[in-house]
């Protein structure tokens, strides 16, 4: 009896993903961050921990995360060179809120069937992204899943490690009333609330491609537009100002991420209209005839981080903001009361 049947049959390309790791070690090799022993191809990344050697007391820092459903529109529209990007921000934007400077990154992609042209769009983002962080990619895993991903689909995860002194990690008893609060602007919906965005098209029959005048833009490009990758800005202000908090404003939005960097018996007053809320939050909103408060606990609403610095640190922070050309409001203040956010 001839034996037949191979695993390409069961629609794992062992040849294909091979052939793929020298495309991968060459776009990593652009990146930059860590001191990089071993990296794409072994079974584990060799990374030196030379920043230690400067170190009193380094603690390490580490996040996980993916892109979620903004995957199903890159999917759609078979562009897939930002969504890496996401991906490394959804994990370096939380490591900084302790304060680190992000060292090296991962990514793992999930696909039904592996397409060359598909996983080199997604890795050269993610390449993209190490470089906005000032990181270095250091491998990851593609792993081909017919019986879990249709055809077309795939998922996106990553994983991302910094360091900082353990005198230098926020804290939030440190926090006081009359704390001022910052906001970076976001670049628009980063990478949150795409479930109930789609949800919202698909009912509406909102072609992707159709240009929508108050964005400026075709829905998809606004859409795919990658989320902001805070590392560098970040590392400045720690280095330079007195920055007791820093918030990601992911999925919950501000009321639920701000109070998870604030002490008890503080409350944040935010101020609606001190900063610009980008528009497509207005066009979503309106299309989906949604409230506001259901806008507040889904999306950043134009906010990407928030910031909270002692009162006579505020300004020397914003025109550092001003001279990086990193669009920034003063946008409220910490105040007694129970740990929670005021929108005003």
């Amino acid at each position: 009896m001839a034996f037949t049947t191979t695993y390409k049959d069961a629609g794992v390309d062992i040849e294909l993903k091979e052939s793929l790791i020298p495309t991968f070690r060459k776009i990593a090799r652009g990146t930059k961050g860590a001191r990089v022993l071993g990296g794409i191809g072994g079974f584990g990344a060799l990374v030196a921990f030379d920043a230690a050697k400067k170190m009193r007391a380094p603690v390490l820092v580490s996040g996980t995360d993916g892109v979620g459903t903004k995957l199903k529109i890159a999917q759609t529209v078979g562009r897939h060179d930002t969504v890496g990007i996401d991906c490394v921000a959804m994990c370096v934007n939380d490591i900084i809120c302790h304060a680190a400077r992000p060292l090296f990154f991962l990514d793992y992609i999930g696909t039904g069937k592996l397409e060359r042209g598909v996983a080199v769009q997604i890795v050269e983002g993610v390449a993209r992204g190490c470089a906005l962080a000032g990181i270095s990619l250091v491998g990851g895993e593609t792993a081909q899943l017919g019986d879990v991903y249709q055809p077309g689909e795939y998922d996106l995860a990553g994983f991302a490690l910094g360091v900082v002194e353990r005198d230098a990690i926020p804290n939030p008893k440190k926090i006081r009333p009359g704390d001022v609060l910052i906001g970076l602007a976001s670049s628009g919906l980063h990478s949150n609330g795409y479930s109930l965005v789609r949800k919202v098209i698909a009912e509406r029959e909102v072609r992707l491609s159709d240009r929508i005048a108050e964005l400026g833009c075709t829905l998809i490009e606004e859409l795919l537009r990658p989320t902001t990758i805070y590392a560098k800005i970040a590392g400045e202000l720690y280095a330079k100002h007195r920055i007791k908090g820093l918030a990601n404003i992911t999925g919950g939005g501000v009321l639920e991420n701000l109070p998870r960097v604030m002490p008890e018996k503080v409350q944040a007053h935010i101020a609606r209209g001190s900063w610009p809320v980008p528009p497509i939050f207005g066009f979503i909103q309106r299309l989906g005839a949604i409230e506001q408060t259901e806008m507040d606990r889904t999306f950043n609403n134009g906010l990407g981080m928030i910031a909270i610095i002692a009162a006579d640190d505020a300004d020397g922070a914003m025109k550092l903001l001003k001279r990086r050309k990193v669009p920034a409001y003063i946008v409220g203040d910490i105040r007694r009361g129970a740990r929670s956010v005021v929108l005003e």
